[in-house]
């Protein structure tokens, strides 16, 4: 049994009893989040749907968690709830979720990104659930008049089989409200989970499926008007003027206007970086009818900076490609030296397009906005800081702004740049009106904020006998860093270097689904297997000597690189067991191997596909994944599929182009996602447990699939593949 102490968070406890009917409420930081609301409200008193962010017990034993984080489609308003209940040793039916709204009083980090809800949630989560339970203790053994450590619990109820007594929570939550807080409290041991581990189901399934309104493009509300936006046709150019005069007659229309989204002086916060500063509004009774005033509205734009088409990106990342940093990122050995001692030496180049998000619920936003206050609701991963953005734009204080987060129709890192909720309240305080600001798909795709592009160069050396004695990788990502230089072979090999550059565009990106790594993982694996084969030796067996190296013999200080060896390679030979791999064939189907470590988790992947004429079919991909402590297995297998199945779309099919800054591609005519027959027809995941405190899954499985696709395919073909989409590429590029 692992004690910890609650005097580490103290301050995020505060206890009431002051709720309807009696019972208990656990205040606790964000990172005691998250709690499923099923249909079976009971007669649960709606006084508690008021409270934000508490651990709720009622008189009748249903307990209550508000959840501050965003759901985005990861199921952490499942997951985090578990991990509250394990410690509560509550019964899972007994327990019901709301999600909070924005509240920085109370909570701290309301964001959905990088893979962190749980990571950073467990500690605090069991512990809002340990502390609850052994203040029920405390009042039962109070009331019992009995040693409180004779007492023992179980699925809500409290028990002393010395004097035959029980109580259920409900029972005893009033008086567990005026208990001290303990001063330190016993969490279960791994071995000890009931709910912990187990398949639960989606707590907001039942509302998804019935078309119950929990989206933001759900929101009605009285006296709402519906708001779009026009923004320039192409990046480098700027509002200038337009003839609105006609377009206000059409049915429906209350107004046309410039709006100037971030003036200056507005204090931006980061998540403002996607945001186009002037664009027009156009204010009407229905989404129709703005529709149709968007098409017949003549908009005069202006040129202000140069208008790039993808041949300039490419242009301009192969240059700074070939251009060498001041200063290197990580340096260890003598690599040129290295280089002109090598038996053998193989550098080849990667390249990956602009890729848009796509985000299944379109962008959308609700905002009213009045002298006295600003109302907003909406689908958004960084409510804090769309609230800093606001009380910045509005000029008014930040209590005066009230964000209610709706579940969210995927996000990917789209949702992360509140630029959107922005508009909103600026249309809103216009038209002195309720909004919902509302994007076509084609307002979306066109709009920015992409996966940036990409282009890396790798170059390996090996000795006579086919070891690795060099390393060189250097990379350019526009807007963005590529490299990753203590990451995996860092460590690993005698002589490394890692450079990067950045390439600064007018093309507005952002995160993207496994940020850097989307990219840079596939063309990693890939190198590694070309730079195998050139050493003649079996690719996951010409890893795992590298990884002995970083495990036994490391160069430099090993605390210096990302990764566990000794987690990494488990993964890789997990899956080598799992997938019987003999090599880069398996029956009639061409096999490729990947691992990859990011998001604190370690991923390894064995593909195996077959060609029908000019077209892959995907037979299967067998998973290893090392994320420590699974909470929700059902949930975490969804998310490894479906990051596996995007992986392999859009490095397969998926491109961004521009000509002269505009975008060619606006909707799903032109841009090309992955097909239902396209995907592999099996995915078979192994979870590695080793009782390790839980890492990042929500991202983690998409990286290295790139990477194991790409070998496949060369198993498969005898061509090898470096430009993304792979559907594009017609020859072997050096």
């Amino acid at each position: 049994m692992k004690l910890v102490k609650t005097t580490y968070n103290r301050r995020s406890f505060l206890r009431s009893s002051a709720l309807a009917g009696g019972g208990m409420m656990l205040g606790f930081s964000w990172l005691a989040s998250c709690k499923p609301t099923p249909e079976q409200l009971k007669s649960i008193p709606k006084e508690w749907f008021d409270i934000n962010g508490f651990l709720k017990i009622a008189d009748n034993g249903m307990v209550t968690i508000m959840s501050p984080n965003p759901e985005i489609g990861q199921n952490v308003k499942t997951a985090m709830p578990m991990i509250v209940a394990e410690e509560l040793d509550v019964d899972w039916d007994d327990v019901i979720v709301e999600q909070a709204p924005l509240n920085t009083d109370i909570f701290t980090r309301q964001l959905a990104g990088g893979s962190q809800s749980i990571r950073q949630g467990w500690e605090g989560l069991r512990m809002a659930g340990a502390t609850a339970r052994q203040m029920l203790i405390t009042a039962a053994a109070a009331a019992w008049q009995v040693p409180a450590n004779e007492i023992t619990t179980k699925a809500g109820v409290l028990s002393h089989e010395g004097s035959n007594k029980t109580a259920g929570y409900g029972e005893m939550a009033s008086a567990a409200a005026g208990v001290e807080i303990p001063e330190e409290v016993p969490l279960k041991e791994a071995t000890e989970f009931t709910i912990i581990g187990t398949d639960r189901k989606n707590v907001d399934g039942p509302k998804i499926v019935t078309g119950q309104p929990m989206f933001g493009l759900d929101i009605q509300e009285d006296g709402m008007l519906t708001a779009m936006i026009v923004h320039p046709p192409a990046f480098g150019m700027t509002y200038k003027s337009m003839d609105v005069e006609s377009v206000k007659a059409m049915p429906g229309i209350k107004d046309v206007f410039p709006i100037e989204v971030y003036p200056e002086g507005v204090e931006k916060q980061w998540s403002d970086g996607g945001g186009i500063a002037t664009l027009v509004a156009v204010v009407g009774e229905s989404t129709w009818q703005c529709m149709q005033a968007k098409k017949a509205l003549k908009v005069e734009w202006e040129t202000t900076s140069k208008l790039e088409s993808s041949a300039d990106h490419e242009e301009a990342l192969t240059r700074l490609l070939n251009s060498k940093p001041k200063e290197a990122a990580r340096r260890d050995g003598d690599v040129p030296k290295a280089f002109k001692n090598a038996a053998k030496v193989i550098e080849r180049t990667y390249s990956a397009p602009f890729l848009a998000h796509n985000t299944m619920e379109p962008m959308n936003f609700y905002a009213h906005v009045t002298a006295e206050e600003a109302k907003l609701k909406g689908p958004i991963q960084t409510p804090e800081f769309l609230e800093k953005t606001l009380a910045s734009r509005l000029e008014m204080p930040l209590e005066k702004i009230d964000i209610m987060m709706t579940r969210m129709g995927g996000g990917f890192g789209r949702r992360l740049y509140g630029h959107f909720g922005v508009e909103a309240a600026v249309i809103s305080k216009k038209m002195q009106a309720p909004i919902k600001l509302v994007y076509t798909r084609e307002d979306d795709m066109t709009q920015g904020t992409y996966r940036p592009s990409y282009k890396v160069r790798y170059k390996a050396g090996l000795d006579e006998n086919g070891k690795l004695i060099a390393w060189h990788v250097r990379g350019v990502g526009t807007n963005d860093d590529l490299v990753f230089e203590n990451r995996f072979p860092a460590g690993a090999v005698d002589n490394y270097l890692a450079e990067k550059h950045m390439l600064e565009s007018n093309v507005t990106t952002g995160a993207w689904r496994a940020p850097r790594s989307n990219f840079i993982a596939g063309a990693e694996q890939a190198f590694i297997d070309e730079v195998a084969e050139l050493a003649g030796k079996d690719p996951i067996e010409f890893r795992l000597e590298l990884f002995d190296r970083a495990i036994n013999d490391p160069v430099g200080d090993p605390e210096t690189n990302d990764y566990d060896p000794k987690r990494y390679a488990g993964v890789l030979r997990l899956v080598k067991e799992k997938a019987g791999w003999t090599g880069g064939k398996n029956g009639n189907s061409a096999r490729g191997v990947a691992s990859y470590y990011c998001h604190n988790s370690y991923v390894a992947q064995v593909l195996d596909l077959t060609m029908e004429g000019d077209t892959p079919t995907i037979d299967k991909v067998w998973c290893a994944v090392d994320c420590g402590i699974v909470i929700n297995p059902l949930s975490a297998r969804n998310q490894i599929e479906g990051g596996i199945i995007d992986g392999i779309g859009h490095a397969t099919y998926s491109q961004m182009t521009f000509t002269d800054g505009k975008p060619d591609q606006e909707n799903f005519d032109t841009y090309n996602l992955i097909r239902n027959n396209q995907a592999p027809k099996e995915i078979e995941t192994f979870f590695v447990e080793n009782g390790i405190d839980p890492t990042g899954l929500g991202e983690p499985s998409l990286p290295p699939v790139i990477g194991a696709l790409a070998n496949a395919l060369y198993k498969a073909t005898g061509q090898r593949y470096y430009h993304q989409p792979f559907i594009s590429e017609r020859q072997v590029v050096g």
